[in-house]
């Protein structure tokens, strides 16, 4: 039986921008297993990580991040669930 890949992404908020060694560090993220894409946002201060959730769960992708310097503030929702309209009585 061959295991299926489950691709994840997950969003953080940062905060200071990464010093150069962050930077360096971020890159050896990159290549932990699993880990499948990263982009950087300067102009949102946003993170982007694509991952396998088979090899690898959020809270491991955020310490990564975390020992590599970087200073996440908050893990950003991907999508929001909308809202229903208000149903409107007709008389």
């Amino acid at each position: 039986m061959i295991e299926g890949m489950t691709q994840l992404d997950v969003l953080y908020r940062y905060g200071a921008p990464p010093t150069e060694a962050a930077t360096l560090a971020l890159a050896k993220v990159r290549e932990v297993y699993g880990v499948r894409r990263m982009e950087l946002d300067e102009t949102k201060k946003t993170v982007r990580v694509e991952y396998d959730a088979s090899r690898l769960n959020e809270p491991v992708i955020h310490q990564l991040l975390r020992r590599a310097g970087l200073d996440i503030v908050e893990n950003v929702p991907m999508f929001t669930v909308p809202v229903p309209e208000p149903v409107v009585a007709t008389t």
